[in-house]
């Protein structure tokens, strides 16, 4: 069959390297794509929310399943416009409609949705400008550091966590203000929980799920986990701080509450579901649903599943993924993400990038690159990601390590400390 995968990431090429492998997988496409998609599909020159031209592109390639890695065309509703648009109702779409989509695009709904449905998280208030008074007292409440969460979208950077109460009061009013457009018409104050970090992700058709391998990600610019917060600078797969008793709690008390929940509330749901989740003691608790694949965590998961992708992503999108076999590598994964210098503020873009060629035992996933006088560029501040598979994190790791270095970009920049932690 044609397949249509959407976006230009890491995590795009990833799961096209996947796709490709599939015997049900006959033409693969990409909109945008990037130079690494180029060399498994063809790329199309569409951006991830021109509707009307993916719709051209899909009649015209006679696209049958349609994959959607970002959350921003998912939020926009792109899988509603492909059920009401008359010749694309027959293309199978996977990824959330806008009512699913919400749990990524709106924390305050994401928050409500979880007390409704007992599921652990924060404490929480979703203020506005007409209660801001309760949420000074709110944050009066709290001990610090005290987190602070724009509603909507805001690529990635509209989380705050500040160890003052007056710095954050203030940064309350700025984000309602307008620092983050419309994203922060409404903030969430959250209670701020200390453990550590992990991501579990699952696939469903809204009725039935497999549960994907976890992965931890490192979102820190600097290495021990400081400065500021990126896209990710890589990550690892399995988590060795998630033992099966730990996974077990994370079904039973978060997975099958939310896979109910949205069966209860008449929310059609098929695709991703990613758990942000936190550890605290022995307990898992949810930071944040996103609606798609983490990136980088699947350039780590991809490689540690076995099974045909393309299978189980019709599963997904027909309503028989309780048919489908999912077989997972008992192996580790680990992907270190090369990025440019100066990211995640200001960076240059257009650096000739060489010795891709030379890798051995790692797969390259593109990130952020395009193809410009038959080389291979920059185009984003996160470049590459070098995944691995090894029997232990330190095997994984030395092939990835290995392999970045034979990589040349000027400025290029990678964390030399992933996994550090585990």
């Amino acid at each position: 069959m044609n397949i249509l995968i959407i976006g230009s990431g890491g995590r795009e090429h990833a799961l096209g390297w996947k796709i490709r492998q599939s015997k049900k997988t006959r033409n693969l496409f990409f909109a945008p794509g990037n130079a690494g998609t180029s060399s498994i599909g063809t790329n199309l020159k569409i951006e991830v929310t021109d509707f009307l031209n993916i719709k051209k592109a899909v009649l015209e390639n006679q696209i049958q399943l349609v994959v959607v890695g970002p959350e921003v065309p998912l939020v926009e509703g792109i899988h509603d416009y492909f059920a009401s648009e008359p010749g694309l109702q027959k293309v199978l779409v996977v990824g959330p409609k806008k009512s699913g989509a919400r749990l990524e695009g709106s924390k305050d709904f994401a928050k409500e949705f979880m007390v409704r449905h007992n599921i652990p998280t924060a404490r929480y208030l979703t203020v506005t400008h007409n209660n801001l008074n309760q949420g000074m007292t709110f944050l009066k409440s709290l001990e610090p550091p005290y987190v602070l969460k724009a509603d909507g979208l805001a690529a990635g950077k509209g989380v705050l966590i500040i160890n003052e109460q007056q710095e954050a009061e203030k940064a309350l009013k700025e984000m309602l203000g307008g620092k983050f457009g419309k994203a922060s018409r409404k903030v969430v104050i959250e209670e701020f929980l200390n453990g550590i970090e992990l991501s579990v992700f699952v696939l469903t058709d809204g009725k039935d799920y497999k549960i994907l391998p976890e992965a931890k990600d490192y979102k820190r610019i600097g290495e021990g986990d400081t400065g500021l917060n990126t896209g990710g600078m890589g990550a690892v797969s399995p988590v060795p701080f998630a033992g099966q008793e730990f996974l077990n709690k994370v079904e039973s008390r978060i997975i099958i509450p939310t896979i109910e929940g949205l069966l209860a509330e008449n929310i059609e749901y098929n695709g991703f579901i990613f758990f942000g989740l936190i550890k605290v003691g022995e307990d898992p608790y949810v930071i944040e649903y996103n609606v798609r694949m983490g990136d980088p965590e699947t350039e780590a998961v991809i490689l540690r599943i076995k099974s045909d992708l393309t299978e189980l992503l019709l599963g997904a999108a027909e309503g028989t993924l309780k048919d489908k076999i999912l077989k997972v590598d008992e192996r580790t994964a680990a992907t270190v993400m090369m990025v440019s210098g100066g990211y995640p503020e200001n960076y240059e873009k257009g650096k000739v990038i060489s010795g891709i060629e030379k890798v051995n035992s790692s797969i390259v996933f593109h990130a952020g690159t395009k193809e410009e006088n038959l080389s291979v560029v920059s185009d984003g501040g996160r470049v590459l990601a070098v995944s691995s598979l090894g029997n232990s994190i330190n095997d994984a790791l030395h092939l990835s390590y290995r392999n970045v270095e034979k990589i040349q970009f000027e400025n290029k920049y990678y964390r030399k400390d992933i996994g550090f932690d585990l």
